[in-house]
């Protein structure tokens, strides 16, 4: 009997959402291991690059499948890297992600909605598809040999409580998964049902599956009817096992591309685009790319590595070549194959290649090129994938600007001409008013947030329409993407912001002499908030706001750097009054009575702080606040 250990806190949480039918295709378990199965043997192909003498005795790469009905299990084997005992605890004992958490979180709700596909696709973003194995197994045992070593171990679990470990026997390196079928998954165990989901799910596995033959039948006289030995057992191939991305894109069809999409990615559902290609020339390599229908939960954890697959001369080399693919393409899925580089490219050699830059151009371009696509044939797709990704592809303005041209054309933004519809640059454009020279937008958190800005007043009653920028990379892009097609893109909270050709500044001085008192006793009051008073030509409705100097950070973006402890400085805005509003044409009355000084500092701090409330920013002191506004009221009443 072996050793008994406990599951990790989220492997029993994952298996009890396992077991519980969470899945209603349960028949996927036969692809993830097999999955898992091609997996060891390119990580055992990669290693012996540097090492060979792992591929001695047994150097032809394989992944078996052998049915015993009688037993009723289901054995999948492979010659690959194997495990050692501490790497079966390690791998299946855990959940070796930093997301974890997160991810059993997101499970339970997908559970509780009843939304299948969404807990599927959560399975496979997190590469825990072994699980998978007790949708129709009642117990699972692993016998693995690492490679390079002498000893095996045995894993075995029935997915209650833990698992056991002891040593094993195995021949040689590789890994045996046993399945103790469920009764009601039996079928599995039929020779035609699994070629059947063989070839469906895994036909585009690089590694022969072979699947176990019947003893060879006998004839009267007891003789084997065959050439083979009575008892040597014989096994069948199943898959084709080509490189898809070698072939021509008119040989492939549409479903083809989908089961390789889904054996790549352990993704459950289907991409949302794709691109086959192939250069020649001084450099030779094919590629196909994809993108997903959705994001993964950890697309902007910066510890999870992104990249492509790449292969040299069909020869599996690296999993997530981060050198192939620009961080604000990581939600890119898919393989590049060489015919160039060495097959024992390191992750430093990829640095530095000058090759390995041409084929990263190639891959930029490639996928520009299907977004444009996308969005040209299919918009309401592409707005799906901009609602999912666009934050990250925008990041490419900031990091890589040389894409400016092609970028522009592809972001997209919501706006208050529509409440639910994204628009592009070019619409807006089309759309501007008689004499409108510029293209105005607001930063902020969240749409129902901006919309109401007070900074937009006067923008509206012109009949302009605003640009919402509610992500975080935002203010980031607007400094490389200063204009589009001649229109400068101009920031609605921005001191500079000017809407009068012609005699506005001359209007504002005037206004601002009028109220010089106000204004000065506005700004030795608040001298240590802000370091501007000055009158407004953007408000119509509201009293005041605050508007951010030339060069500074949105109150949105500033407070997200401070709480990422980022050293960011607390900065000092402008206060605009607006002179036309009742409220301030009050206070510069009250302003010039002595006797009423303290009222006006007051109200001069209620103002302060509904400018904060107005854009979204938290306040200095929410009791000093409701303090003020009950003393006002009092004196107001009585």
């Amino acid at each position: 009997m072996g050793e008994m250990h406990s599951f990790q806190a989220e492997v029993s949480q994952v298996l009890r959402l396992v077991v519980g039918s969470l899945y209603s295709n349960p028949e996927i378990f036969l692809r993830e291991l097999i999955s898992n199965a091609s997996d060891a043997l390119d990580k055992l192909r990669f290693e012996a690059i540097a090492d060979p003498k792992l591929l001695e005795g047994d150097p032809e790469l394989v992944i078996r499948v052998a049915a015993d009905e009688a037993a009723g299990t289901l054995t999948l084997s492979d010659n690959g890297i194997g495990m050692s005992q501490e790497e079966l605890a390690k791998n299946l004992g855990t959940i070796a992600h930093s997301g974890s958490k997160a991810f059993v979180e997101q499970l339970q709700r997908a559970q509780e909605a009843a939304k299948q596909g969404d807990a599927v696709q959560l399975i496979g973003q997190f590469g825990v598809g072994f699980y998978s194995a007790f949708l129709v197994a009642d117990r699972v045992d692993v016998v693995s040999r690492r490679a390079g070593e002498a000893g095996a171990a045995r894993w075995s679990s029935d997915a209650k409580e833990g698992y056991t470990l002891e040593p094993a026997e195995r021949a040689g390196r590789g890994t045996d998964v046993v399945l103790h079928l469920k009764e009601d998954a039996r079928d599995y165990l039929k020779r035609w049902r699994i070629e059947e989901l063989v070839r469906r799910y895994s036909d585009y596995v690089a590694h022969p599956i072979e699947l176990l033959e019947p003893p060879a039948p006998k004839d009267q006289a007891g003789e084997a009817a065959d050439e083979r030995a009575e008892g040597e057992p014989t096994y069948r191939r199943l898959n084709q096992g080509s490189a898809l991305w070698q072939r021509s894109p008119k040989e492939v069809t549409d479903e083809q591309y989908t089961d390789f999409y889904k054996h790549l990615t352990h993704d459950f559902e289907a991409p949302l685009a794709r691109r086959h290609f192939h250069v020649e020339g001084t450099q030779m390599f094919a590629g196909l790319l994809f993108i997903p229908k959705r994001p993964p939960i950890d697309l902007f954890d910066p510890e999870v590595k992104r990249g492509i697959r790449l292969h040299v001369r069909r020869v599996f080399v690296m999993n997530d070549a981060e050198e192939l693919l620009p961080r604000w393409l990581r939600f890119v899925r898919g393989v590049l194959d060489s015919e160039d580089l060495p097959l024992n490219v390191s992750r430093e050699i990829l640095q530095d290649s000058k090759a390995v830059r041409l084929m990263r151009r190639q891959v930029v371009s490639q996928t520009l090129s299907m977004l444009e696509e996308l969005a040209s044939e299919r918009p309401e797709d592409y707005a799906s994938f901009f609602r999912g990704f666009g934050a990250v592809l925008k990041e490419g303005l900031h990091f890589e600007p040389d894409q400016e041209k092609r970028l522009a054309e592809l972001v997209r933004y919501e706006s208050s001409e529509s409440e639910d519809k994204l628009t592009s640059l070019k619409d807006y454009v089309a759309r501007m008013k008689e004499g409108q020279t510029s293209i105005y937008y607001v930063t902020g958190a969240e749409r129902r947030l901006v919309e109401r800005s007070p900074h937009l007043e006067a923008l509206t009653q012109r009949g302009y329409e605003v640009l919402y920028m509610t992500d975080p990379v935002d203010p980031f892009v607007v400094e490389t993407l200063r204009a589009y097609a001649d229109k400068p893109l101009v920031n609605a909270m921005s001191e500079s912001l000017k809407l009068d050709e012609g005699g506005e500044e001359s209007a504002q001085e005037a206004r601002d002499v009028a109220h010089q008192g106000l204004i000065e006793r506005f700004q030795s009051v608040l001298s240590e908030r802000v370091s501007q008073v000055r009158t407004s030509t953007r408000l119509k409705g509201s009293p005041v706001c605050l508007v951010i100097p030339e060069g500074g950070l949105a109150p949105h973006l500033e407070r997200l750097m401070r709480a990422q402890q980022l050293g960011v400085p607390a900065q000092k805005r402008v206060l605009e009054l607006n002179s036309e509003h009742p409220l301030i044409q009050r206070l510069d009355e009250l302003n010039r009575e002595p006797e009423r000084a303290e009222d006006v500092t007051e109200w001069i701090g209620v103002l302060y702080d509904q400018a904060l409330l107005a854009e979204g920013s938290p306040l200095d002191d929410p009791a000093r606040l409701a303090q003020r506004l009950t003393e006002l009221m009092t004196r107001a009443a009585g």
